[in-house]
């Protein structure tokens, strides 16, 4: 049974954060509000959470094409190669915000990751997810909860979400109704940047 918890994006409680952020560490699956579709995540270091994880979505962990949620640009270096200034121009200008960005991936990931060529990165306008970030000191490894229901792709109601997800995850964040668009994936790993998936993000800012 996941514990279900209420949370406020306009003032996240500090002491709701650090509840989630303990799940996280002893390995715990949450699921959480982003500035799109709710998510489903991990600590990015906990390998047990990561296969667990793995196994819940059917994927197989080295295969799995999951985002690194973080809090802002500031530790980007340690998942990202160098990166050029008109790359880094095209961050600074999207987020936070509805985006993932698949960029190259540097010889620093944590273990799981190492054979990664690229990672996908994302920095959530959303103030529940950075506050689970800081206090976890990293990033959350995600992926959305998408619905069997094509119509519905994806869930955006909290209760249908516990409904669903009770006895496969530890904890459930009641964050309001979520949205039901995904972040525009873009490749920043070539030479131009190559736009995946349009989404919730607009594509002015390349």
């Amino acid at each position: 049974m996941a514990e279900r918890i209420r949370i406020y994006e306009e003032n996240p409680n500090a002491r709701a954060i650090e509840r989630v952020v303990s799940v996280l560490r002893k390995g715990g699956l949450i699921i959480y509000p982003t500035d799109t579709v709710y998510g489903l995540g991990c600590d990015i270091t906990n390998s047990k959470a990561l296969e667990r994880l793995a196994r819940l979505k059917g994927v197989k962990l080295e295969k799995a094409n999951w985002s690194f949620i973080c809090a802002d640009l500031s530790n980007l270096s340690d998942y990202v190669r160098q990166i050029d200034t008109p790359t880094f121009k095209i961050l600074k200008r999207a987020l936070p915000g509805p985006y993932t960005f698949i960029l190259p991936g540097s010889n620093q990931l944590p273990k799981d990751f190492k054979k990664r060529k690229t990672v996908g990165i994302r920095v959530p306008d959303n103030r529940i997810a950075q506050a689970l970030v800081v206090g976890l000191g990293h990033p959350i490894v995600s992926t959305s909860i998408h619905d069997e229901d094509d119509v519905l792709e994806y869930t955006t109601d909290p209760e249908l979400i516990y409904e669903k997800w009770d006895k496969h995850v530890d904890m459930i964040i009641d964050g309001g109704y979520g949205d039901n668009v995904g972040s525009t994936v873009i490749d920043l790993s070539g030479e131009t940047p190559e736009v995946i998936r349009q989404g919730k993000g607009d594509l002015s800012i390349l």
